[in-house]
């Protein structure tokens, strides 16, 4: 699907950019020119940039592997 036909910019251009570490509206600007031209697709392309983004979970969220019991 287009996100942007200004600049061609598709979700997967999206998809694309966020594995290449864009992790803002800014650095997505940046890398595709998605929201650069007529700005139509801003919540679009801010809809699939967070559906997209790895979640940053506090210290206290995250998980831990355990580690592996020391046979006695």
């Amino acid at each position: 699907m287009y996100v942007c036909i200004c600049h061609g910019v598709t979700e997967k251009d999206i998809q694309q950019a966020v594995k290449q570490g864009a992790d803002s509206i800014d650095a997505l600007r940046a890398k595709t020119g998605a929201t650069s031209g007529c700005g139509s697709c801003l919540d679009v392309a801010l809809d699939v940039l967070d559906a997209n983004r790895s979640p940053t979970l506090p210290d206290f969220l995250q998980i831990i592997p355990q580690r592996e019991s020391i046979p006695a």
